[in-house]
């Protein structure tokens, strides 16, 4: 989550709530544990770099209310030695809390934080000396493992939220911008995984299939204007823009290229820029082909040009990377003949 907007943390919903229900624990704890629901004084919020249990009392011997997952909520109430008593927002209260619901809300609709002992260590602390920086990397080594396929099936999840965490938790830190970023990402790679599995993804035009959440890229722009991340955040929201499948028509490689050099020309020196032109470049050299097969010369031949134009631009501005000698290639390959789309018509 990302500062300036409204505070979906756990805090604030033990505020919000006041004395909180634990119906849906078991019911041969419910009297111990209400002994622990009281409204805690403010206390410092926190996280856990590890999966956790939280217990009654102070002690592993004590009954384990739950398990609390990597870059969870928590909020400290109280310290005994090597224990902390908190309150904590748990995987079955994230799984009904989803990202796009507000923390904040009535005893109906929002389940309430859970109260219990965890043990200190691996508890970063928004007091923790350096805790950003712990966080930051405790989230990149969980980024990494996502991408490794015998790393953690939930790694990706524990990144975006340990990332998250540290935005709330430190929200002046000079890695707070790269961090809300990181979170937001992730969490639009995720949902646009999700969505690609659905029928509607194949779908020509892209009002006619579900959409990713724009939310919080959206924030990062905002909250952090004219920086790398939010270049790199409206780049991301391109995705929403795009066609599901051409299906062979014009109109979605066109109005695509059109995005892409727009882009291209509003952030001339961002880190995706690179992309975005040579993007633009690739679509145009698939309109040539396209309009070559509908017998439209004149448009197939004013596409060729501009594939030129784009592969140029690329040449000039960003010499040194493999979207400019991409772009060469294409432009190469159409000069020759040599069809980019269609290869069945050679």
């Amino acid at each position: 989550m990302i500062r300036g907007m409204k505070r979906r943390n756990l805090f604030c919903t033990i505020c919000a709530l006041g004395l909180l229900s634990l119906a849906v624990l078991p019911a041969v704890a419910q009297k111990r544990k209400s002994d622990n629901i009281e409204k805690p004084m403010a206390g410092p919020r926190a996280t856990v770099l590890r999966e956790t249990w939280l217990y009654i009392d102070p002690d592993t011997t004590s009954q384990k209310e739950t398990h609390v997952q990597v870059g969870r909520e928590m909020v400290v109430v109280e310290t005994s030695g090597p224990w902390l008593r908190v309150y904590a927002n748990t995987d079955t209260q994230q799984d009904q809390n989803s990202d796009d619901t507000p923390w904040i809300g009535s005893e109906d609709s929002t389940p309430p934080p859970i109260s219990g002992w965890v043990q200190a260590k691996g508890v970063v602390i928004e007091n923790t000396p350096s805790g950003d920086q712990i966080l930051m990397g405790a989230a990149a080594n969980e980024e990494a493992l996502a991408s490794d396929p015998r790393g953690p099936a939930n790694a990706a999840k524990s990144a975006q939220l340990l990332y998250r965490r540290l935005v709330e938790m430190f929200p002046n830190s000079p890695l707070a911008p790269e961090a809300a970023w990181r979170a937001a990402d992730i969490r639009w790679q995720l949902q646009k995984a999700d969505i690609a599995t659905m029928p509607s993804s194949k779908d020509r035009d892209p009002e006619m299939r579900e959409q990713m959440n724009e939310d919080y890229l959206r924030k990062v722009i905002k909250l952090y204007p004219h920086t790398r991340q939010a270049d790199m955040a409206a780049f991301d929201l391109i995705d929403n823009r795009l066609c599901g499948d051409w299906q062979g028509q014009e109109k979605c490689p066109e109005k695509e290229s059109e995005i892409y050099e727009k882009y291209a020309e509003e952030y001339p020196d961002g880190p995706r820029t690179a992309q975005a032109l040579y993007e633009a470049t690739y679509r145009q050299a698939v309109l040539a082909d396209m309009f070559e097969a509908d017998g439209n010369d004149k448009n197939s031949n004013s596409a060729k040009q501009h594939v030129h134009e784009l592969a140029a631009w690329l040449m000039k501005k960003f010499p040194d990377t493999d979207y400019a000698t991409r772009a060469e290639a294409l432009a190469f390959q159409l000069d020759q003949g040599i069809p980019v789309y269609g290869i069945d018509r050679e």
